[in-house]
């Protein structure tokens, strides 16, 4: 059996935050958060967020939560891919089970933020863009100077959409 066979996708569950907040803190360039704030994730946004287990083990995470005024925007904070696990499409596929699940019927837009130099991420979400057939915009949301004092790369918002995952 060869690993994509052995992956399981799913929904993240509280058990899950410690070995997610591991896997953050070891996929620079990745800003990493509090655990907390990762079980968080796993708790109150189980939804709109996915983990992939290899033998138990969290080997991708994907999360993501419904923009308050927008509840048709689904927002991808972060997506980490364990290095075992990389170059198997993984994140595409972590991707488009949660657009497919029931509950996020209503999703129609994809947001994200990107620093200019993630090329791994503006390929995931121009392949994205790609299988969903329908447009990809973006434009600088934070930047360097104005909101980092320098410290930070700039960072892209990206909206993919209007698309219909039903269909």
């Amino acid at each position: 059996m060869n690993i994509n066979e052995k992956l399981i996708l799913k929904k993240p569950e509280l058990i899950d935050g410690l070995e997610v907040n591991e896997l953050i803190s070891n996929s620079p360039p990745l800003d990493t958060n509090s655990l907390y704030c990762n079980f968080l994730q796993c708790g109150h946004f189980a939804d709109t967020s996915i983990v992939a287990k290899l033998d138990g083990d969290v080997v991708g995470f994907i999360s993501g939560y419904l923009i308050p005024e927008r509840p048709e925007t689904l927002f991808i904070w972060q997506v980490a891919i364990d290095k075992q696990a990389r170059g198997l499409g993984l994140a595409t596929r972590m991707l488009l089970a949660i657009l497919a699940r029931p509950n996020n019927a209503q999703i129609s837009f994809v947001e994200t933020t990107i620093t200019p130099d993630n090329q791994a991420s503006w390929s995931l979400f121009r392949g994205l863009s790609k299988k969903l057939s329908c447009e990809l915009t973006h434009d600088i949301w934070l930047d360097k100077q104005t909101h980092f004092r320098g410290e930070h790369e700039s960072e892209s918002l990206l909206r993919i959409g209007p698309f219909n995952i039903s269909e």
